[in-house]
């Protein structure tokens, strides 16, 4: 190599470690940026609106996740059409919109327009919030020439512009696949269960008030390693029962009654009357959804239910002794919390784990 010269500097050979670790923090910094977009360079604020349906549950949601409830007008007109108005920006926010569909047609409609006006104010992502799922008992055709009901609202929340779905108990959980969109479905168990083991029943034994509801109560039943037995019923038409047995024994045992909803209590409060024919010593009922329309009142004070135990999933007026609220507030708001934090919700449901007895 003739002629050739290497120059070396001991002075540059100096820098060389501090500009290595120098990019060497610059390349690390940019490795965090790009697998954490949002939550290192604009982290989406969390706002929470409500409709009609049921603005005491929305307050108490709002709350309990620790903040207040956005501002939100439904403007009517004098034909009965209403305008859903957002009174603040929420462009690039994670709304959630918290409405039930109980008194479904006007409840629904309500909600598809506050689902298209945040999503043209252009809201980062958008979470329907429905404690209560109305429609979810038309999830098939069980005769002919009627409609998919449940399939329809599916279509309708993700037209309007819905990014994910938060529900509690629905009718049929198979609805979670008409959709095309995310949907977390909330158990009442980590509400009911707690509940339950405060009454410290000795020979506890649950009840499933027909066929359909076995699922749901035969995982509560294993929380607490109980029996379970069944009322299976035949209809003649919709809220009206031809005849009901009871496959199992209860006699002597403190009966627990689980069903989803409660219309006009026909259902459980015969199931709790054929019960006591068959020597159950006590008959309670938990029921998720208090729809109570028709005579559901009338049904439940004159009937051998200890109490009827239901949520706050749908707002309405409490006319019997016979009748406790639980509140599914505190559930809602841990379930906005993680999912804005893209944390698992897995922790909500308690019935997976069995209890020792």
């Amino acid at each position: 190599m003739s002629g050739a010269k290497i120059f070396f500097s001991t002075k540059s050979f100096s820098l060389i470690p501090g500009a290595f670790m120098l990019y060497f923090f610059i390349l690390v910094a940019f490795i965090v940026i790009i697998s954490h977009p949002l939550s290192i360079i604009m982290q989406p604020s969390v706002k929470i609106f409500t409709g009609n349906s049921n603005p005491e549950l929305a307050g108490k949601i709002a709350k309990k996740y620790g903040g207040n409830l956005g501002k939100l007008t439904i403007q009517k007109f004098s034909d009965g059409e209403f305008q859903p108005v957002y009174l603040e920006s929420i462009r690039g926010d994670n709304v959630f919109l918290i409405q039930g569909t109980n008194a479904p047609t006007e409840n629904l409609m309500e909600l598809l327009l506050m689902i298209d006006a945040a999503k043209r104010a252009s809201a980062g992502y958008i979470t329907a919030v429905i404690p209560y799922f109305g429609f979810a008992r038309q999830d098939r055709k069980d005769k002919p020439r009627v409609a998919i009901a449940s399939k329809l609202v599916a279509n309708l929340l993700t037209s309007a512009g819905a990014n994910r779905v938060i529900t509690m108990d629905l009718h049929a959980p198979q609805i979670q696949g008409f959709f095309d969109i995310p949907v977390d479905h909330l158990d009442s168990s980590a509400i009911f269960i707690p509940y339950i083991e405060t009454l410290k029943l000795e020979n506890l034994t649950f009840a499933s008030p027909d066929v359909g509801s076995t699922n749901r109560v035969r995982e509560v039943a294993s929380y607490f390693n109980a029996e379970m037995v069944i009322c299976d019923k035949h209809r003649k038409r919709a809220n009206e029962i031809a005849s009901m047995v009871v496959i199992g024994e209860v006699k002597d045992r403190d009966v627990v009654l689980i069903d989803d909803i409660c219309d006009t209590a026909g259902t459980l409060t015969k199931a709790a009357a054929l019960l006591k024919e068959k020597g159950a010593r006590t008959v309670r009922a938990f029921c998720t959804h208090p729809v109570f329309s028709g005579k559901a009142y009338e049904n439940i004070e004159n009937s051998v239910l200890e109490e009827m135990v239901v949520c706050d999933t749908i707002n309405f007026h409490k006319a019997s002794s016979k009748v406790k609220v639980l509140s599914v507030a505190e559930l809602f708001a841990v379930a906005i919390r993680n999912m804005h934090e893209n944390k698992s919700i897995t922790s909500l449901f308690v019935h997976s784990n069995r209890k020792d007895r």
